[in-house]
């Protein structure tokens, strides 16, 4: 049979095990509104019954339990959410940033509005046509002041893009410095975890503080998580070291392994060509002692990690894989170039053709003076702003002749333009521009929205498994309070139950 105190043994671990309990639900109440906390809960398990089997046991009818024990505290958490929620990260991330770049490229365009360059251009346009009809000094003066604001006009928005362009550079700098921060925090608390894990322990609170860093990784690029055993004698319930690589837009590996379970880790660098525009990746190894190697690159048109970086990166502009530069600020200022080019040439060609009020032939009515960025250096000619007589009206030089100011107004609307295409003209190249911008634009905004609400639900599922829900630890609380003074009830019965043997019983004849 089994021991006179077994009955306090038994309610010793029925005490402690309950106590164990109600610390963990005191813990999970106190970080209810942690970020990143996930519930704990406590893993009852029965002791082992006496007697033993074996050939030598008591006769006895059956085992006599011996009590409860926590076996151990575990996480509660879905793997599968975790990877859902961060390819759905990796996806908000990148639409996000995308949405917000041509939101930013929508408002410097500024279409349909007066203040935009379609509407300033229409102006220009119409006081051609009041010179046509009027060829005087004051209607003169309007054209010169309208063409100047065409040219200021280019020249602002070659200007804004750059300037939006130069803060895209800036962010990708700063992600790319938050990514490797991120890369180092995981390696730290790998080392810390690889430390504890092997003596047996579960360290809940470092894989929280992992999977925080982790989270917050996935939104810059998207990755594949991994974890190896640390070795030595592991709980059950161990995680293990994690492995961090890169991925592609289908989850799948790049190849290339951001942190190793061995404690080596990577560091990014972005790498530009001469104009900014984003070339490569560029990797170095770190190991565990600090010593740096070179790791291979991934080309600008490679890197198919979905998530903020990516997006920074088409939208700043790259080196595409047939050397060509691609992304949609560089794409619209090449465009805008295009169109002042071309527009340029053919207006300045038409109003050569002319003669101004002085009788002599027109001279170039508009200025470039790089060609390679013709929008932010064009301007009007210096003599026509400080002399409107010398606007070329006039197609044989007669007194109140206006045909050619006709041609300079229909130069608007003329297809196969020089650099425009040949069914293309000022008007509809443009509103092409305006057209695909738009197109881009919205189709990010929907996507955002889209993953917006698929994280969200995501988010929502793996709350509802991990979260703490203080309704259900207050319930919890109370169900082990409860388990605790039974257990202390039952101690008090078999101590009053000893003290009846071992004093109150063999009195007879004292």
């Amino acid at each position: 049979m089994s021991s006179t105190f077994s009955g306090l043994e038994v309610a010793r671990r029925a005490l402690t095990t309950q106590q164990s309990a109600l610390y963990t639900t005191s813990h999970n109440i106190a970080n209810a509104n942690t970020d990143g906390y996930t519930r704990q809960r406590v893993n009852f398990e029965q002791t082992s019954p006496y007697p033993p089997a074996s050939r030598n046991r008591p006769e006895i009818p059956g085992q006599v339990g011996s009590g409860v024990q926590a076996g151990s505290i575990e996480r509660i958490r879905d793997s599968f959410l975790d990877k859902q929620f961060r390819g759905e990260n990796a996806k908000l991330g990148y639409y996000e940033s995308k949405a917000a770049a041509m939101q930013q490229m929508e408002s410097i365009m500024n279409e349909p509005s007066e203040q935009g360059l379609a509407k300033t251009m229409d102006r220009f346009w119409q006081s051609l046509q009041d010179l046509a009809t009027n060829p005087d000094e004051g209607a003169r003066s309007v054209v010169a002041q309208r063409g100047l604001a065409v040219a200021e006009t280019f020249n602002y928005v070659s200007d804004s893009l750059n300037a939006v362009r130069s803060n895209l550079q800036e962010e990708m700098n700063v992600t790319e410095k938050e990514i490797n921060s991120l890369v180092r925090q995981i390696n730290n608390v790998n080392k810390q975890i690889g430390e504890i894990e092997p003596h047996g322990y579960v360290p809940n609170d470092l894989y929280d503080e992992r999977d925080r860093y982790i989270d917050k990784l996935s939104g810059l690029v998207d990755i594949n998580v991994s974890y190896e055993s640390s070795g030595g004698k592991p709980s059950a319930l161990a995680m293990g070291k994690a492995k961090i690589e890169l991925a592609d837009a289908q989850g799948k590996s790049t190849g290339t392994t951001l942190v190793e379970p061995t404690g080596e880790y990577k560091q990014l660098s972005i790498a530009y060509d001469d104009n900014e525009n984003v070339s490569s990746f560029e990797f170095t190894n770190v190991d565990r002692d600090g010593n740096e190697t070179a790791a291979p690159a991934i080309a600008a048109a490679d890197f198919s990690s979905q998530g903020k970086l990516k997006a920074l990166m088409e939208s700043n502009g790259y080196v595409d894989g047939n050397g060509e530069i691609s992304g949609e600020y560089t794409d619209m200022l090449k465009d805008i170039d295009t169109l002042a080019e071309s527009f340029v040439a053919e207006f300045n060609k038409v109003h050569t053709q002319g003669t101004d009020m002085e009788g002599q032939q027109g001279q170039d009515f508009f200025t470039i003076d790089d060609t390679e960025n013709a929008a932010a250096t064009m301007g009007v000619s210096q003599a026509i702003q400080e002399n409107s007589n010398l606007i070329a009206a006039s197609a044989n030089g007669d007194s109140g002749n206006g045909e050619n100011a006709l041609s300079l107004a229909e130069t608007m609307r003329k297809k196969g333009i020089d650099g425009l295409g040949d069914n293309a003209s000022v008007q509809t190249y443009y509103e092409g521009m305006i057209g695909e911008m738009a197109v881009i634009s919205q189709e990010a905004a929907r996507m955002q929205t889209n993953a917006t609400t698929l994280r969200d639900q995501v988010d929502e599922n793996r709350q509802s498994v991990s979260a703490v829900s203080l309704d259900e630890e207050m319930t919890n609380m109370i169900k082990f309070q409860h388990a605790y003074n039974a257990a202390a009830r039952n101690m008090t019965t078999v101590d009053e139950m000893l003290d009846r043997i071992i004093n109150n019983m063999g009195l007879v004849g004292r």
